[in-house]
């Protein structure tokens, strides 16, 4: 069974100028396909922030994490692997921006 569970920062600009990072609401479920459109979506509506309040988000950086779950034996194995991936419309700048602010959380 294979579950996947999303998470990261999202970009946008603040309310009265300048713009920075927040983290992304996290989302998880059993399709990555339908997960990254939904990801997406709440890029578009806003909703991807956790709570900042952005006047409007431009994209993110999400991590997502792979868990494959199997039963030999009737024991449980898990295996959990990470990957990444950028949404939305960022610059370079921007994108290397969200990389050091996730690694240094």
């Amino acid at each position: 069974m294979k579950q996947f569970e999303i998470s990261g920062y999202v970009y946008g600009k603040y309310w009265g100028g300048g713009s920075g990072a927040y983290p992304a609401t996290k989302i998880s479920g059993s399709n990555l396909t339908k997960l990254l459109r939904k990801a997406k979506e709440m890029l578009s509506n806003g909703s991807l922030d956790s709570g900042m309040g952005y006047e409007s988000l431009l994209g993110a950086y999400l991590s997502i994490k792979t868990e494959d779950t199997i039963t030999l034996k009737g024991r449980e194995f898990v295996n959990t692997d990470y990957d990444d991936k950028f949404i939305g419309r960022l610059t370079r700048k921007e994108k290397n921006f969200l990389i050091g602010v996730s690694y240094n959380q």
